[in-house]
């Protein structure tokens, strides 16, 4: 999932800030989630896979 979650973000033209406020949480959860420092809750991860029009599994690298 490391660096997955930038990539399909940024292929979505979205800032971490956009991200973040859409989803509802700081900037910097979405950083430590894109480098891999932390994993998003499972609520949040379901929302930004819909933001990011991709299949939980393509987030997650399973694709």
């Amino acid at each position: 999932m490391k660096n997955r979650i930038r990539e399909l973000r940024e292929r979505r033209d979205l800032t971490t800030d956009e991200v973040a406020k859409i989803l509802g949480v700081d900037r910097s959860a979405v950083v430590k989630w894109e480098t891999g420092v932390n994993l998003p809750r499972l609520d949040k991860a379901i929302a930004l896979a819909k933001l990011l029009r991709c299949s939980m599994d393509e987030m997650l690298g399973l694709d």
